[in-house]
């Protein structure tokens, strides 16, 4: 079963130290199942309850799974493998499309905001015991949400999204829950919910965003928790409209009981309106980043819920980093009062891009997708062959591995790098890169 591969270990925590030390060396492989616990138990000489403690511990990281009667495997993608991993280097003189970065050119100075931030910290320095909310930012960030029919609820300064999810999920969440997630979906979100030791479940999706009845799958089967991208998903560019949303709130009207997580991603980017699902269940999060439209390295977002969750996230948070530095939430608040983008006017930008890229690809009788956000989504029967196909004519696409878990191959192309005149030339390249092959005859 393990072939050469020997588990060694008297205690819980030495078994499950073994066990992943086969993981990290490939000895143990992706998928590979191990013992049942009564027979590794006889191997080495313990009791079968350490190596069931042993298996728990190897289940809360992230590192087995356990599906019922077929016993214990290693993750199809362990939890210390990284999607981000998944990716290609950039070489010399090629066209990068596939970091998923918004066009510099389109963010804002942020020179004027830090300077009033430090200036506001002159007057009031940030102190031990003092609020973790700058009361600009809570304002402005309430009001937007209650503009775009929020539920009313506390709000809290996270250090981005997926550090608000991270907080959310394991505020209501317990190692083994199933998570039902996009598929294809955000790679870090499927990265994250195995590292918690949670377990996804792919749920497929349109350009509106998740199927109803697939949700309904997921949610009838057991998953405790549901993410839904609002608009610009990555990696498809799916936006949830008035009648999907409705759609979904029925759903979830059906399962009160999950936790239901929210994330506005293409807040600032794109203007097609929000259609929120928040208060169709009991436990829900909104989450909004200001990385895509300020710039990723401005590691801020808000994040809005009903208020045991809210409560839960910000004890959790005060006796971990305490709170966003308010330097930073002056710097954001500063950005929002003096409308520094136009969101109007950076989606037209990209969707200019966007729109364009797809039109040409339709030409060529490639289908895609991209209906909101920086990205376009390409169908493809072969996306390794598509991908170094592509790098061969100077392009470089992110594979759609990052982003799929039963959903059929793909690749991304991020829009923000492209010109007018780039976007033919990419079009005859991913016509010819995802086409029929004609096959090598040896005769």
């Amino acid at each position: 079963m393990l072939g050469e591969y020997r588990i060694e270990g008297r205690r819980a925590s030495e078994i499950a130290a073994s066990v992943e030390r086969g993981v990290g060396s490939g000895d143990l492989a992706p998928g590979q199942s191990l013992p049942p616990m009564r027979e590794l138990a006889e191997v080495l000489g313990v009791n079968p309850n350490t190596v069931a403690a042993a298996y728990r511990i190897l289940r809360e990281r992230g590192v087995i799974e356990t599906a019922g009667r077929r016993g214990s495997r290693v993750r199809p993608r362990p939890a210390s493998t990284a999607r981000g991993s998944l990716r290609v280097e950039v070489p010399p003189g090629a066209r990068d499309l596939g970091s998923g970065n918004p066009d510099p050119a389109l963010l804002p100075a942020l020179d004027e905001a830090f300077a009033a931030a430090t200036r506001a910290y002159a007057r009031e320095p940030g102190m031990y015991g003092q609020p973790p909310l700058v009361p600009e930012f809570a304002d402005l960030a309430r009001a937007a949400l209650d503009a775009d029919g929020v539920p009313a609820g506390p709000v809290l300064a996270t250090s981005g999204s997926l550090d608000a999810i991270e907080r959310v999920l394991t505020a209501h969440l317990r190692p083994g829950d199933a998570v039902a997630v996009e598929d294809p979906g955000w790679g870090s979100m499927l990265d994250l919910v195995p590292a918690l030791g949670l377990r996804p479940v792919p749920v497929a999706l349109d350009d509106d965003g998740p199927l109803p009845s697939a949700v309904e799958r997921a949610l009838g089967a057991g998953a405790r928790a549901l993410v839904v991208t609002d608009r610009a998903q990555n990696p498809t560019g799916a936006a949830v409209g008035a009648r999907r949303a409705a759609e979904l709130r029925d759903v979830l009207a059906r399962h009160r009981d999950v936790l239901l997580v929210e994330d506005d991603h293409g807040h600032g980017i794109v203007d097609l309106p929000l259609h929120p699902l928040a208060g169709a269940t009991d436990r829900w999060a909104f989450v909004r980043s200001v990385a895509k439209a300020y710039g990723p390295d401005l590691r801020v977002a808000l994040l809005a819920g009903d208020p045991v969750t809210t409560d839960r996230v910000s004890g959790r948070q005060g006796l971990g980093p305490g709170w966003v530095s308010g330097l930073l939430q002056r710097a954001v608040a500063h950005l929002w009062r003096t409308g520094a983008v136009d969101p109007g006017g950076v989606a037209r930008s990209y969707g200019k891009r966007r729109d364009a890229l797809l039109r040409a690809l339709a030409e060529r009788g490639v289908g895609a997708h991209g209906r909101s956000g920086m990205n376009v989504w390409v169908p493809v029967e072969d996306e390794t062959g598509a991908v170094a196909r592509l790098l061969h004519a100077g392009w470089v696409v992110a594979p759609g591995a990052r982003f799929r878990m039963a959903a059929p191959q793909g690749i991304r192309l991020t829009v923000s790098p492209l010109t007018d005149a780039d976007v033919a030339p990419l079009a005859d390249a991913v016509a010819a890169a995802t086409g029929p092959v004609a096959p090598l005859n040896y005769g």
